[in-house]
């Protein structure tokens, strides 16, 4: 037998059920809607006494009953998923060592700025392309570290990692039910990258005078070194470094053309000091390898400078290190190319990818194939060839010389 009370205004239903009595609010105050309830409830509960209704072990009786046995229990409403909480279970399912660690550096500046603009709280859900679109706007009107309006290949890549948690991460789980809401946005036109310049070209056009801080800031951001002059800047490091690796370091990226991040990968036995030749482990030319290598020939100095360096390394795997098995990190990296230049006329330059310019710039200039640059350089794109290209003189000269002739 089941019956109806009334407390606060709202009925609730009651019943005994082997020997105890249940009760469960009916959240209603109307008087028809609750005997409606308890009439449902009532013809349910003598089906299941007679057996023709079965209850599950595993079931809620109340909820059970009051659905016409539709519902093993009271009905679960998912709580909304956050950003913040999409976020931060993308990143506790990632095992250790599944990224590389400035990858993961990377990518926690790029989800912060997008928590910081979305909101942590915003419900993945209601996410559109409106929202998207709104983040790249506002975000294009932010100021980078350098004082320059943040550019749109910047945004891009916060973007990407955005796209890559949802897509690749939460689609195939489950986790959100669509795509990311990241196609056709709209996004401004930065400046062309300028082409590589040497040292006097770059003062030569500041000294004119007109440019703004952002304009000359460009223009260093173009700046490749001749060889003279990065003879000069590695004797300055010799001179001044505070760490013993860090000549070795410059060295390596200035001879080899070795990003970063391979400079700081790269391990003693990628050295062969027999055959004189650098083995160079790249992540970035093939995304379905966890390594790939390139090999470049080694110069005498870097030769010379590696023996030297090798005869008192502290130990360990890692060619470039402070101490034995510790690697050094990208930030650190960039702190130490910071304090070799510092208080000295090379102090405008832009960190280690420079030297990675003037390698190809360099390469350019002597007249090499574009596929041996290519070959010693690594992922080589279309973009950054164009921007040494001019420094090839016999090509330009003789393509010229075919259409106008020969100069008398």
């Amino acid at each position: 037998m089941a019956w109806l009370e009334k407390r606060a205004g709202v009925y609730r239903l009651s019943f005994r059920h082997e020997g105890r009595i249940i009760g469960r609010a009916l959240k209603t105050s109307d008087r028809r809607e609750a005997e409606g309830c308890l009439a449902r409830f009532e013809e349910n509960l003598r089906l299941l006494e007679r057996g023709r209704l079965v209850l599950p072990d595993d079931a809620d009786l109340v909820a059970f009953l009051m659905s016409d046995g539709k519902l093993n229990g009271k009905p679960v409403i998912d709580k909304p998923l956050s950003l913040k909480e999409l976020f931060d279970r993308y990143r506790d399912s990632l095992p250790a060592g599944a990224k590389e660690r400035n990858t993961t550096y990377t990518e926690g500046i790029h989800l912060k700025h997008l928590l910081r603009i979305i909101g942590g709280r915003t419900i993945v859900r209601t996410l559109t392309t409106n929202e998207m679109q709104d983040y790249v706007n506002r975000r294009s009107n932010e100021k980078g570290r350098s004082g320059r309006d943040v550019c749109h290949a910047t945004i891009r890549k916060e973007l990407g990692t955005f796209a890559s948690v949802w897509n690749r991460w939460a689609l195939p789980r489950g986790v959100v039910d669509r795509p990311a809401p990241t196609r056709g946005l709209v996004y401004q036109k930065d400046s062309p990258k300028l082409p590589f310049q040497t040292w006097k070209q770059v003062e030569r056009q500041i000294e004119r005078g007109g440019l703004t801080a952002v304009q000359e800031e460009r223009l260093w951001d173009s700046l490749f070194l001749t060889l003279d002059e990065i003879r000069e800047v590695l004797a300055h490091v010799n001179a001044s470094a505070r760490f013993s690796f860090v000549y070795p370091m410059f060295v390596f990226a200035a001879h080899t053309g070795a990003r970063r991040s391979e400079i700081l990968r790269s391990q003693v036995d990628d050295f062969d000091l027999i055959a004189r030749v650098v083995r160079i482990r790249e992540k970035k030319r093939d995304r379905t390898k966890e390594l790939t290598f390139r090999h470049v020939p080694m110069s005498p100095l870097l030769e010379a400078v590696m023996t030297d360096w090798f005869s008192r390394h502290p130990g360990g795997q890692y060619t470039i290190c402070q101490a034995a098995n510790q690697s050094i990190t990208e930030q650190m990296a960039a702190h130490h190319f910071v304090w070799a230049v510092e208080n000295s006329k090379w102090d405008k330059l832009r960190g280690w990818h420079l030297f990675r310019h003037s390698f190809a710039s360099n390469c350019a200039r002597k007249g090499l194939d574009q596929r041996i640059i290519d070959e010693w350089m690594g992922h080589q794109t279309d973009e950054m060839r164009r921007r040494y290209r001019h420094l090839f003189p016999d090509q330009q000269q003789l393509a010229l010389a075919s259409v106008f002739g020969e100069s008398r």
